[in-house]
């Protein structure tokens, strides 16, 4: 069953969060994430203010949306993040 990688995002140091963006894209086709939707136009129709950006990544399972997660490879990437972005991730079991 697919799981969903849902990501909400606000970037505080665009400079520095391109250490992120350019390695994270190797863990998530590590796991064969495949990116469904990232930045464009977005518009909070409920809930909290709109984030800069939001992200959709599709896996084939939870378990490899998961193992992506507490990867080597996305956790040396999540680390540039740090500090310099404010993200909610949730991984979600499709249907």
């Amino acid at each position: 069953m697919k799981a969903y990688w849902i990501a909400h995002v606000d970037v505080t140091d665009s400079d520095k969060y391109r250490e992120y963006t350019s390695l994270a894209p190797a863990a998530f086709a590590k796991y064969g994430g495949r990116i469904l939707a990232r930045g464009g136009e977005t518009r909070a129709l409920e809930g909290r203010d709109t984030p800069q950006r939001s992200v959709v990544i599709e896996f084939d399972s939870y378990t490899q949306a998961m193992a992506c997660y507490h990867s080597e490879e996305y956790q040396r990437a999540k680390a540039y993040r740090e500090g310099v972005a404010q993200a909610e991730v949730i991984i979600v079991e499709g249907v």
